[in-house]
């Protein structure tokens, strides 16, 4: 029975009042279970920019140590966490987590929605983050940071040159953090395809929505190769399990494979987003529509396929055969065509427009100067013999800021300007804007131009010090001069922003004049964002921003009412933007910090080598994952539903199309790409090593039992929901991954004891990874009993079993292929 009361009976204040209620976070310690996108997006803006700060002052006692020839500011050992701390707050807990805050708070508001897909997952997201983050910031303050580059290369990451616990923060602190951006990549896709406004099809999507699309989907793909190089070299830290010692058949060039095949997609991951803020502001500030649009949704797509064939592009000097540089080099020339047709197509629309030189266009402007600049030094090193003579030098530190600080963070303080009145309701005071930016320009500049000078005459990066007789001293002064400028501009950004947020103007809405959707709402935003939500019939850049808000704000689109004090917002076709269903969200919840400390606690047992403490963590983990699951309303059939007139739809759990049924298809991908980078590691190690002289254990013949039983069980998981006993095959497949399991136990016990080689660290991996795989797919299996049971589950409602059967499927493989891959790597050992 539909208890909807009509949206007639609501004025727009009652209409306001009545959301705020439902949707409120609450005071107090009550913000810590906060699940709202606008809270969430702001906590990560501003934890990435504390983040920014502790690196800023990082790299001016950087600067500071190089200024002079042997300097005694810092000794070896301290300027080494220095510099390696540096870069990894910059590139793991800045950039990407930054543009991660900014499309969580204003990319739902983009499309049309009013939050995110999956709230809970962006709040457990963000204090991985933070706790993840912590973990870093803590050993620094305590003087055992990581001292190994923010790169970590092996072997001087090893037990062997690097003893104590500073390198494993790094791998266990990464990892961690790494959690929230598989998350938030996972939230930003389902996001995108499932929640727009209905109407909004593909076509019509904010160019900004197209980027974080492609980021996300690169994200799934780009960080599990860095996942699972953090995993091994932990395992052979904490182990000595030797995949990267050379001494016992493994490769340090595993480690470079595998973090350069995260590494390099990362430069476009940090640079797309800046892009699409650019494609989102460039058209509003020079007042027109953005020129090709098509050609851009087209270009960055291409941009994303070909980032992923560019990882040797930083491996040029490693003995990689000639053939082979070709095809990279190749590539990483071709890479700047979809980069300029982008740029031409900003430029053409500014040509076409009248624009202002507002501050952020100023910032834009800095963009274009600093940008091309680090792009034409990308192409020189593109080239592998100019590469193989700068490579190592200050001028491959010079090209990386230029297009980092360039593609990035320019931008980001374009977007600051743009959205902050979004975020604060107020327009900027502008006193020390100007000033701000030309500080921060020219001292960039001084810092990072120099650098490319002091490179070709030969100064090699990662030095702590130089001797006196060195030709590039007095550059290395005025690189150092120019820092602190850049420093003092940030310094006035800060009060800046501080004086916006004290003495702001205050408007009424839309001061730019933009026509895409985040307008159309109150400033500083409502929790619900949108009183009822849009249908959107063209390309949602150019909508008549204040005629939308005014029929918004009085209930006049989909879902202007309350509906038993549920959060709800539309569901649609990933393609057409159809409406399809009406999704219900969760309220605030202190469950996922529950879980994130729960996680934290799993990592720091980790770092402790407190193993049994390690598991329990992990067991208390998955326990509260699945405490999140529970929903009344999920047990009883509601038929469709009211939202707008006579348009009824089904509520998300009793449709086929579930976001959660997309977000566990977009889980597995990820998955799949670790496990396949497992296998690429495995056969790389095995040819390193020389397949024929590798000699197998024993136990390799254990792994039949282990495996046949494993296959069993997500056979059966497979199978559960294409039968009526779907309960009765759904205990047999519990059965059979808990057999799996120990199974698999008694395998890793046998098999740990016979490491002696590489590729046999390798059999053991992947049967601990088929071992935690096994023991959620025993979750997923008793899960689905029990929901079967307490009757979640019904014709309609059969999300749960979708979900499951997806794990079970994708188990069934991992097995078949293990199987395979493992027998076929002895049976070409014996034959050898």
């Amino acid at each position: 029975m539909d208890d909807v009361r009509t949206p007639k009976s609501h004025s727009p204040i009652a209409l306001h009042r009545e959301l705020s209620d439902v949707w409120s976070s609450g005071t107090g310690l009550q913000r810590l279970a906060a699940v709202n996108h606008t809270v969430i997006g702001k906590r990560f803006m501003v934890t990435a920019l504390v983040f920014f700060a502790i690196g800023g002052f990082l790299g001016m006692l950087i600067r500071t140590q190089l200024a002079t020839a042997s300097n005694a500011f810092m000794d070896a050992e301290q300027y080494a966490q220095v510099f390696t701390m540096h870069g990894t707050i910059m590139m793991f807990l800045f950039a990407i987590p930054f543009f991660e805050g900014l499309s969580i708070y204003v990319l739902p508001k983009l499309i049309g929605a009013r939050d995110l897909a999956f709230p809970r997952l962006s709040a457990y997201g963000y204090w991985c983050y933070l706790f993840g983050g912590g973990m870093l910031i803590v050993a620094l303050l305590g003087g055992i940071a990581p001292a190994g580059g923010w790169f970590m290369y092996t072997p001087l990451s090893s037990s062997q040159y690097s003893p104590g616990i500073n390198a494993d923060i790094w791998l266990l602190g990464i990892t961690f953090v790494e959690i929230s951006a598989i998350s938030a990549a996972i939230e930003i896709v389902v996001t995108i395809l499932r929640l727009r406004a209905p109407g909004m099809s593909l076509d019509r999507m904010p160019v900004f929505a197209w980027y974080m699309l492609v980021v996300a989907a690169m994200m799934l793909v780009g960080f599990p190769p860095l996942i699972l190089g953090s995993i091994l070299l932990e395992a052979e830290r904490a182990f000595d399990i030797p995949f990267f010692d050379p001494e016992r058949g493994g490769s340090p060039l595993l480690w470079q494979h595998l973090f350069w095949l995260f590494g390099h997609p990362e430069v476009y991951i940090i640079f797309l987003p800046a892009a699409g803020a650019l494609s989102t502001i460039i058209p509003v500030l020079a007042g027109t529509r953005l020129i090709g649009y098509n050609i851009i949704v087209a270009a960055l797509i291409a941009m994303a396929f070909l980032s992923f064939g560019l990882w040797v592009h930083h491996m040029y000097t490693v003995g990689i055969p000639h053939v082979a540089l070709s095809f990279f080099s190749a590539a990483s020339a071709l890479v700047t065509i979809p980069t300029a047709i982008q740029i031409f197509a900003w430029l053409g629309t500014l040509a076409r427009g009248k624009p202002t030189m507002s501050v952020p266009m100023l910032h834009i402007m800095g963009f274009f100067c600093v940008f091309i600049i680090g792009g034409l030094t990308g192409v020189m090193l593109a080239m592998v013999p100019f590469d193989q003579q700068a490579h190592d030098t200050h001028f491959v530190v010079a090209h990386l800021h230029y297009v980092l600080v360039g593609g990035f963070l320019f931008p980001m303080l374009a977007g600051l300007y743009y959205w902050v009145p979004h975020i604060s309701g107020r327009q900027p005071v502008q006193h020390l804007s100007k000033a701000a930016f030309w500080m921060i320009f020219i001292g960039f500049n001084l810092t990072f131009f120099v650098m490319h000078l002091t490179g070709l005459l030969g100064m090699p990066r990662r030095i702590f010090s130089y001797p006196e007789s060195a030709p590039w001293q007095w550059l290395n002064l005025l690189s150092s001069i120019g820092s602190f400028i850049m420093a003092a501009g940030f310094m006035l950004v800060v009060l800046d922003f501080v004086l916006l947020f004290l003495y702001g103007r205050a408007f009424r809405r839309n001061p730019w004049n933009a026509g895409t959707l985040e307008w159309a709402m109150p400033t500083p935003p409502t929790a619900y964002a949108f009183a009822s939500q849009p249908e959107v019939t063209a390309r949602a850049d150019g909508l008549p921003i204040n005629r939308i808000a005014a029929k918004l704000a009085a209930g006049k689109g989909y879902l202007g009412f309350v509906r038993s004090r549920k959060m709800e917002t539309m569901g649609t076709d990933a393609v057409t933007g159809a409406p399809l269903q009406i999704v219900v969200l969760p309220g605030p919840s202190f469950l996922p910090l529950l879980t994130a400390v729960s996680t934290a606690a799993f990592f720091i047992a980790l770092l402790l080598k407190a193993y049994p403490v390690a598991i329990v963590s992990l067991l208390l983990t998955a326990c509260l994952f699945i405490s999140w699951t529970p929903n009344e309303d999920a047990r009883q059939e509601r038929g469709p539903v009211v939202a707008r007139g006579d348009e009824r739809f089904p509520l998300h759990y009793e449709s086929a199309d579930a976001p959660s049924v997309l977000a566990m298809k977009l889980a597995l991908i990820a998955d799949t790409t670790l496990f396949v980078s497992l296998l690429f590691g495995g056969l790389f190690l095995w040819i390193s090593a020389g397949g024929e002289k590798v000699v197998w254990p024993q136990s390799i013949s254990l792994h039949d039992v282990f495996l046949v039983s494993a296959f069993i069980a997500a056979l059966c998981g497979a199978a559960a929901s294409h039968f009526r006993m779907t309960s009765v095959i759904l205990l047999v497949s519990a059965i059979a991954y808990a057999t799996a399991i120990a199974c698999g136990l008694f395998v890793l016990r046998q098999q740990y004891g016979e490491v002696s080689q590489a590729v046999h660290g390798v059999s053991v991996a992947v049967n601990v990874y088929l071992v935690l795989h096994g023991f959620v797919g025993f979750i997923l299996a008793a899960f689905g009993c029990w929901r079967l049971s307490k009757g979640y589950v019904s014709d309609r409602r059969r999300n749960d079993l979708r979900i499951g059967t997806l794990w079970h499927a994708h188990f069934l493989a991992a097995t078949a292929i293990s199987f395979l891959f493992l027998h076929t790597l002895r049976a070409m050992t014996e034959g050898g």
